[in-house]
């Protein structure tokens, strides 16, 4: 079952939805989509549905400026807006009958930066982020290819803000970092960062030639299962199989 929730953060008006499996009290994973995207996300709404399937609730929800939810992108975008984004729907959902109180979250690209944000400062039983940033260098850095130079100019446009979160990710555990091998926006030697600076249990999956986007029908797929079934790990308190970490390129 699907419902819309709207609720505030800060001034903001923002909405969300609300994906429902048929278990009482289900824990709830929250997903936080990327710098220029909404809820609507393909891959998240997949992995809503995985979630669904292993007996989780999902919500993904608009950050302010972003799709269904108030705010003008341009004006009201940073790393700290949308981490206060997240920590009020976390408030939210909470408090909502109906939930159980264990939380888990996704974060793709800037997204999978806000939930390391959130997570180094308050417990979440599970993390799961894809293509995520340690910094907001990368991001603003020229990308490559005709296409690429009007993406990277609205990207300018609308991370104002730096960040940097490299002195915060060794408070952050129980993490799954995805990463494809051929990022041209942020490269894979931020995974391994992420990777070796958590905390166990902790895993980090590299996507043979992917890219930032998540492309590849395959990696979806991978990524599909992976994510889901972590999330449902550490959510209903199995601890994952020890996994060895690939060797670095």
């Amino acid at each position: 079952m699907e419902m819309d929730v709207d609720f505030t953060a800060d001034r903001f008006k923002l909405r969300g939805t609300l994906h429902l499996p048929k278990d009482p009290s289900a824990p709830l994973v929250i997903g936080c989509h990327g710098l220029l995207s909404d809820r609507g996300s393909p891959k998240q709404i997949a992995l809503a549905e995985a979630c669904n399937a292993l007996g989780l609730a999902f919500f993904r929800f608009d950050h302010r400026g972003c799709g269904e939810s108030a705010g003008r992108l341009e004006a009201v975008t940073s790393l700290e807006g949308r981490a206060s984004d997240l920590l009020h729907a976390i408030r939210l959902l909470e408090s909502r009958p109906g939930l159980g109180k264990q939380i888990g979250l996704f974060g793709s690209s800037m997204g999978g930066a806000v939930c390391l944000r959130v997570a180094s400062e308050r417990e979440v039983a599970a993390v799961v982020t894809f293509a995520a940033p340690v910094r907001s260098l990368p991001l603003k850095r020229p990308g490559r290819g005709p296409d690429a130079a009007p993406e990277r100019s609205r990207v300018a446009s609308v991370l104002r803000e730096a960040f940097e979160l490299g002195g915060t990710l060794g408070r952050v555990r129980n993490i799954l970092v995805v990463h494809g091998e051929a990022d041209d926006v942020v490269p894979l030697s931020h995974a391994h960062e992420i990777i070796d600076q958590a905390g166990e249990p902790k895993r980090l999956l590299v996507q043979k030639g992917g890219d930032h986007i998540m492309s590849a029908a395959t990696h979806q797929t991978e990524f599909i299962r992976e994510a889901s079934l972590w999330l449902s790990n550490g959510l209903q308190h199995v601890r994952p199989s020890p996994i060895s970490r690939p060797r670095r390129a």
